[in-house]
């Protein structure tokens, strides 16, 4: 009888073992740093002329040769947002890298069924910058992308007012 009743717990957490799922969730980990945005150089804020030409692109139709804008750079806290007063466009941006007086951010943008995610890396040298600007054009049709376009721009700007790099 003994043997039976111990024979039958075996069979029945056995069973149990195998039908109960298991649900392992991923351990969480606290991470801390120092955000990119409080890295970016003084320099960068202010208002620029920028000139852009165009490098490459697989969609020629697309993207203009050239062209010249004004970009106002101005930190609150720790966003950092790019506004075109001609344009009336803004944008907060997302600083990927620092090195220095080399800072690259990106912007996203959705525009009915099209993306369209511009990323910029520039060097700041006084009151220039030189660098490249990499756009990625995406059609979307029921959350899929349909067609992709690229272009890349050289870029230069000058600084027309805000803190100056040299401190004057």
């Amino acid at each position: 009888m003994l043997n039976r009743i111990v024979s039958v717990l075996i069979v029945f957490f056995t069973v149990v073992s195998f039908a109960v799922p298991v649900f392992a969730e991923p351990v969480k980990t606290l991470s801390a740093g120092v955000s990119l945005n409080a890295q970016v150089p003084p320099a960068l804020m202010g208002t620029w002329r920028v000139a852009s030409v165009l490098k490459d692109t697989d969609s020629p139709a697309n993207f203009k040769k050239s062209g010249v804008d004004v970009w106002n750079l101005s930190k609150s806290s720790d966003v950092i947002t790019l506004s075109n007063p001609f344009t009336g466009a803004t944008a907060s941006i997302s600083v990927k890298y620092v090195n220095k007086n080399t800072v690259r951010f990106s912007k996203e943008g959705n525009y009915d069924n099209q993306k369209l995610t511009d990323t910029v890396e520039i060097t700041i040298e006084g009151d220039k910058f030189t660098g490249v600007n990499t756009l990625k054009l995406e059609d979307f049709e029921g959350g899929v992308a349909m067609k992709v376009r690229n272009a890349t721009y050289v870029l230069r700007g000058e600084k027309i007012s805000g803190t100056s790099v040299l401190g004057k």
